[in-house]
């Protein structure tokens, strides 16, 4: 379990193929995850949840199977390239954003980042599909790229959401170009409700 809060801004330092077929290797600069990450411990990478399989002086590695590859970004993944990072919430911490599984819904693309307001703030509008706009309110939870954010607005085809100051600089967020593919995790409650609501309706 995650909350979409990031603690650090990791690095891709090689990307090679992985243990089983089709799958990857992925490996990060991550020093401040790697201090407190032990073998077999969670981590969300631009919110997809992998198992640290190893770690050494500050770097973690990770592998990705196929059927993490076909629903995420993380296989286009390139050496340099700058990820969110957040290690698996820990009992007793702050719930600081909401509740994030780590398990990646489908791809959004986005539409523009745009700046907001006076002050150094953006708004960052995304296109996403219909069986995932069904669990997405105006003023309610989503996480893109692992962050938390709240939705600002809805349109037909997708979502705008404000990025503060700090999520700018504390995520990859503000990096996003039009046309980028992010990774879309809908609040897991709106799926609760929805399976509720069909039991109710069959009975």
């Amino acid at each position: 379990m995650f909350t979409g809060i990031v603690r650090e801004l990791g690095t891709v330092t090689a990307v090679a193929a992985g243990p089983e077929g089709g799958g990857l290797r992925l490996e990060l600069d991550a020093p401040g995850t790697s201090a407190a990450a032990a073998l077999g411990d969670s981590v969300a990478i631009d919110g997809c949840c992998l198992t640290v399989v190893a770690n050494a002086t500050g770097r973690l590695a990770f592998d990705a199977v196929p059927e993490t590859l076909a629903r995420t970004t993380l296989g286009r993944l390139e050496a340099g390239d700058r990820v969110n990072l957040e290690p698996a919430l820990r009992a007793g911490e702050p719930v600081g954003g909401h509740y994030v599984q780590g398990h990646v819904d489908g791809l959004g693309t986005v539409g523009s980042l745009e700046p907001e307001g006076e002050g150094e703030g953006a708004r960052l509008t995304v296109e996403a599909p219909a069986e995932l706009l069904r669990y997405c309110g105006e003023k309610g939870s989503i996480a893109v790229h692992g962050v938390s954010l709240t939705i600002a607005a809805l349109e037909p085809d997708g979502f705008a959401v404000a990025l503060v100051p700090h999520t700018l600089a504390a995520t990859t967020l503000g990096t996003l170009a039009p046309g980028a593919p992010v990774n879309l995790e809908v609040d897991v409650l709106a799926k609760y409700v929805e399976r509720l609501l069909e039991a109710r309706i069959e009975a």
